[in-house]
């Protein structure tokens, strides 16, 4: 007699094995799109890396932008680094250090972002919001951070909270692609962690004595 979990696995083969040929059809469009852009990147380049026809990917996704939003959308599922609940000792420019290293050992992810990025500059690309409210997120959570250094009087006088979000998105974006071009050459985090101790102020220690 077959036991009730038997019984449930069986029912839930076809969805699992649907979710398993969606998860392989976005992460092989991950690797086209990062490789060729969203552009240059075709349906039948995806289809054939996952080894079925265009039609048959299709019926998966209707659409290439709907591909691509979910590409986009697993691309920022896996740019965290598991670290749940975040560390409450950690500072603010220990958690960029930490996702700046971390994303370089995620194969693709970064030239992903760095070529749709750029081909969202485009007319009617797909992209476009994706990538306008994440720079208005970002801008908004950065803004928010060194508000907050600057409350403490950790944040060098003269330093604009949001002119200095913008930079440290700007910065970023630029060192990343420069450690595409030569990722032996380029220390994306050491360029990061100089422009923030120019800007932000060291903790006093507490055991000084004034």
């Amino acid at each position: 007699m077959m036991t009730k979990a038997e019984s449930t696995r069986g029912k839930r083969g076809p969805y699992a094995k649907s979710a398993d040929r969606r998860q392989a059809i976005v992460e092989a469009a991950h690797t086209v799109f990062a490789a060729q852009g969203y552009v240059g990147g075709s349906l039948q380049d995806v289809a054939d890396r996952v080894g079925m026809s265009q039609t048959s990917l299709l019926h998966y996704f209707p659409s290439k932008r709907e591909l691509l939003l979910a590409v986009l959308n697993w691309r920022d599922s896996i740019t965290g680094d598991g670290q749940t609940p975040p560390d409450p000792t950690e500072t603010f420019s220990e958690s960029i250090l930490r996702q700046a290293r971390f994303n370089e050992k995620i194969p693709g992810v970064i030239e992903l972002y760095a070529v749709l990025c750029a081909e969202s500059l485009t007319d009617d690309h797909p992209g476009r919001a994706y990538f306008c409210e994440r720079f208005d997120t970002l801008r908004a959570t950065y803004f928010a951070d060194f508000t907050r250094l600057a409350e403490k009087g950790r944040l060098r006088p003269g330093v604009d909270p949001a002119r200095a979000a913008a930079s440290l998105i700007a910065l970023w974006d630029g060192i990343q692609t420069q450690w595409l071009l030569d990722p032996e050459g380029i220390d994306m985090a050491a360029c990061l962690r100089d422009y923030l101790s120019l800007i932000i102020l060291e903790e006093p220690d507490e055991n000084t004595v004034a």
